[in-house]
């Protein structure tokens, strides 16, 4: 039905940059919120930040002042600019959006399939 791919993880040093997309294809009607999930090995999925459909964005404390999370409608895409990265952000990076499928559904989760973020020196 709806799949969500994402892209640009990869290695980067302390204090690099790197920035993640994630389209979304599919029967999609409408996408209402749009964002980001990341876990690390032995720890548990946490939410890094939320976007709505008109643009508003929310953010872990943690990576606030250092990411920054945008979404383009019209090709039903979110990124995740990523910056000053730090070692505590290696994790898996999945895309998660609300879609609704049909005029009057309910939304439903989608999530993708993650792209790595490895933060080393």
């Amino acid at each position: 039905q709806v799949q969500l791919v994402e892209s640009g993880g990869g290695l980067v040093q302390p204090g690099g940059s790197l920035r993640l997309s994630c389209a979304a294809s599919g029967s999609i009607f409408n996408i209402n919120n749009m964002g980001w999930y990341r876990q690390a090995p032995g720890t548990q999925r946490e939410l890094v930040a939320d976007i709505t459909a008109g643009g508003n964005p929310s953010y872990l404390d943690s990576v606030k002042g250092r990411f920054i999370i945008s979404r383009d409608n019209a090709k039903n895409t979110v990124y995740l600019q990523m910056n000053s990265l730090k070692p505590e952000d290696t994790a898996v990076y999945y895309c998660h959006a609300d879609v609704q499928l049909s005029l009057g559904s309910h939304s439903y989760g989608f999530e993708g399939q993650g792209t790595q973020v490895t933060v080393s020196s």
